[in-house]
């Protein structure tokens, strides 16, 4: 094993448990004690750990739901992603048990259990659950057991949209849980609010950190325009030559990368040059040294 090699295995594991340690943990501090069920396979063993919280702990049944899945995607389809889920599912699975031992209090024990707290819960368990999902999807593009049947399942029908698996698995929990939380309507609402706020969350994540806007401006002036934007903005410019077809005449055009709030900067600098035309657009990733180098 070489020392890439080794350094990108330890990624994966640091990934895969920090992943498990925030989403067990937003499992215990706000969902598992507040009524309602997170999606997917997690949100069936949530809410039958509601049926028999008597006789099996959530941990148990969130291993026994997941641990086949898990397995079968190990052997079926990738043998190192199979694994990283186990791990993260495991992690995930005992990080209540963990806080229960060292003495740490869920949300509805520190607050009342009123329906406001119960949303403010669900609110939490979105934002911070999305996040633990979203650094799973962005290492192994794979967050959970919905992922699994869905690989499985296309691997048997590779016309299949797992998009749809992943729909028809929330539904179905969401449906579930009205039923299972005494038919409420706070249930429900807040297992739909918790799935719709961690795929926001989940989306952010995927958009990268490191994110900013792009300009495409069109110049017959690409030297004093490129010189103001390097020299006022620290950015720098790339210039591609262009041919206008409505003028039939040759153009210049500049690429320029900024951050958000240097987009007003970079509109009052090209209102300056009236024979300009720009656009811009959000860019959701910027890998390496955007910044000007004199």
């Amino acid at each position: 094993m070489n020392k890439e090699t080794a350094k990108n295995i330890c990624a994966d594991l640091l990934y895969a448990i920090v992943a498990g340690v925030i989403v067990g943990s937003a499992y215990f501090f706000f969902q598992n004690s507040n009524g309602f069920a997170p999606g997917g396979v997690g949100g069936l063993a949530t809410i039958t750990h509601h049926l028999l919280s008597d006789y099996v702990s959530w941990s148990v049944l969130m291993v026994a739901f997941n641990l086949p899945i898990f397995v079968l995607v190990s052997v079926m389809i990738n043998r190192k992603l199979g694994l990283m889920l186990i791990l993260y599912m495991l992690v995930q699975s005992f990080m209540p048990q963990a806080w229960g031992l060292v003495g740490a209090l869920p949300y509805c024990a520190v607050n009342n259990g009123d329906d406001f707290n119960i949303v403010f819960a669900c609110i939490a368990t979105g934002v911070v659950s999305g996040f633990g999902f979203s650094l799973m999807l962005r290492r192994f593009g794979a967050s959970g057991g919905t992922y699994g049947i869905s690989a499985l399942l296309k691997k048997a029908h590779p016309e299949l949209n797992i998009a749809y698996v992943s729909f028809i698995m929330d539904a179905c929990v969401v449906c579930i849980a009205f039923f299972v939380y005494g038919m409420k309507a706070t249930p429900t609402i807040c297992t739909l609010l918790n799935l719709f706020i961690a795929n926001v969350i989940v989306d952010h994540g995927l958009s990268g950190i490191k994110n900013g806007y792009k300009f495409e401006i069109v110049t017959t002036r690409p030297e004093e325009l490129s010189a103001e934007l390097m020299s006022r903005l620290e950015r720098g410019v790339t210039e591609i030559r262009a041919h206008g077809m409505y003028s039939d005449t040759d153009r210049f055009m500049l690429v320029c990368i900024v951050h958000k709030r240097q987009i007003g900067e970079v509109m009052k600098i090209i209102r300056q040059y009236p024979d300009t035309f720009a656009c811009f657009g959000r860019v959701n990733e910027v890998f390496g040294n955007f910044r000007h180098r004199p």
